[in-house]
């Protein structure tokens, strides 16, 4: 029998297949590992966590009907109306879990780390590119929000799909479509978040170091920025006249907070100390690459700080997270470049998953959306319908949280569970609002109720005091506590008829 005879090697035709073959997968894993990895650290314990106070008011306003979204947003709330809109279709198709909705969150987290690396590659090269990429999906504040039900995650993905938009429409300046793509991805990142077009900055100032040697990139560039801002000019307007009720909150920053957001951005003080090290590595890289990424994830902050010592602070770390992927994609060259080989690369990779592991396994805790010890809604949702009889009503106490009580409690109840919301005159819903309203007359609400549960903030000892005096006195006069609990920083009670 003849033995057999190895493969003659490819030659030609079959050379060319295999080296293209290589090559395609070779620009496929540039944004797969990346990506992958990314979404295992979003999709982590996603469903873990309770739903914070913002994301309740997503699960609110995207269940209503899209003409009461339209009317809510031209009340209030106008810069996230694409969210809640986006966000209405897509619980309408998978349901309002907790997983259903984060899950946009942690696809457009996965998404942008995809960007990054290509980013990545176009300024530094396919390795730096990747190991950007990698970079991106170990920042802690990338899996902490990948988990919430807020745009901020899309909002990271518009920023550095438009970036990465630029980068092609500099590369061909003639092309009018790609020119018109980056229009598109300056509206997505408005219609996202107004605040994240601070990112045109580093634009600018890419296109500047670029049209030395070609003056055409003005031209498209200008008029790409001018379109962009002519669509959002309608969202703008509104947007300003609900400033007062949507900022008032925030604190004028102090000289310090230019110090102090950077932790507050990565979610870990080590995962920062370590991005910015590799940053300064990268500086003997690519001039106009450093300086692009440099203004893009640098200067919103510090223009955003600025304008905040006026009359209106806008100066809160989650509206800056879009910086996070321009900050990553000099962090990889950096690594790339001191770190030669492959076995050095994933080594340094290592060092920094085990430097975050405690704050990434503390993003899954069930108050992680939370300060310590509650608000446990879960937990008093529990108690209700542990000793729930037909015909209960609840009170809850709606001046704190900004009248989350409700909604915290609703969610977490059996959705055919329903009491009667006691002291509530007209639901936010109806008032195309984010808050409801409370009944002027408290004693007049009482509708003869045998039991009603009081929800309030606190480990109260008499929960009557965790109201306010005119709706406690209307319940004194009628009902006694007749037991409560206390989970997760509320105060749970029953109050029983007497009179």
């Amino acid at each position: 029998m003849a033995l057999l005879s190895p493969p003659a090697p490819p030659t030609g035709d079959a050379e060319a297949s295999e080296g293209r073959h290589d090559r395609s997968a070779a620009r496929v894993g540039l944004w797969l590992w990346p990506t992958l990895a990314t979404l295992v650290g979003a999709l982590y314990r996603i469903g873990d966590p309770l739903l914070g106070r913002d994301e309740l008011t997503s699960w609110d306003v995207s269940g209503r009907s899209i003409a009461q979204v339209l009317a809510t947003v031209r009340r209030v709330d106008a810069v996230v109306g694409t969210y809640y809109l986006l966000l209405h279709a897509w619980t309408r198709l998978f349901g309002d879990s907790p997983l259903a909705l984060r899950l946009p969150s942690a696809l457009a987290m996965a998404a942008t780390a995809a960007c990054v690396a290509l980013i990545g590659r176009r300024l530094f090269g396919r390795r730096a590119g990747l190991v950007g990429g990698l970079l991106f999906a170990l920042i802690p504040g990338v899996s902490r929000f990948a988990h919430e039900a807020r745009p901020y995650a899309l909002v990271m993905l518009a920023v550095a799909l438009a970036s990465l938009l630029l980068l092609r429409a500099l590369d061909r300046p003639g092309s009018p479509a790609r020119w018109a793509a980056y229009t598109l991805g300056v509206v997505a990142v408005g219609l996202f978040h107004l605040i994240a077009l601070t990112c045109l900055m580093g634009h600018l100032v890419l296109v500047a170091l670029r049209a030395r040697h070609e003056r055409r990139l003005w031209w498209g560039f200008c008029l790409a920025v001018l379109a962009g801002a002519a669509v959002l000019s309608p969202l703008v307007v509104l947007g300003r006249a609900q400033t007062v009720r949507q900022s008032s909150w925030i604190a004028v920053p102090e000289g310090w907070g230019l110090v102090d957001i950077w932790p507050q951005l990565f979610y870990s003080g080590l995962c920062t100390g370590a991005m910015m090290l590799l940053v300064a590595l990268a500086c003997g890289e690519r001039r106009d690459a450093v300086v692009f990424c440099a203004v893009s994830a640098v200067a919103p902050p510090v223009v955003i700080w600025a304008v905040s010592q006026g009359g209106m602070s806008y100066f809160y770390f989650r509206y800056m997270l879009f910086t996070l992927p321009l900050f990553a994609v000099p962090a990889g060259a950096g690594l790339a470049a001191a770190a030669r080989s492959r076995p050095a690369v994933a080594s340094a990779l290592a060092v920094l998953a085990l430097l975050t592991l405690h704050d990434q396994r503390s993003l899954g805790e069930r108050l992680a959306h939370y300060w310590v010890g509650g608000p446990d809604y879960a937990a008093a949702a529990r108690t209700i319908q542990k000793y729930y009889v037909p015909g209960d009503a609840i009170v809850y106490d709606r001046d704190e949280e900004a009248g989350m009580f409700p909604l915290g409690v609703r969610y977490y109840l059996p959705r055919g569970l329903e009491l009667r919301d006691v002291f509530l005159a007209e639901p936010a819903a109806r008032r195309n609002d984010l808050l409801s309203t409370d009944c002027p007359q408290p004693a007049r609400c009482l509708k003869g109720e045998k039991r009603i549960w009081l929800v309030v903030m606190g480990n109260e000892t008499d929960p009557f005091n965790g109201l306010p005096p005119n709706q406690a006195a209307a319940l004194r006069a009628h009902y006694t506590a007749s037991g409560a609990e206390r989970p997760g920083g509320l105060t749970v009670a029953l109050l029983v008829r007497t009179k």
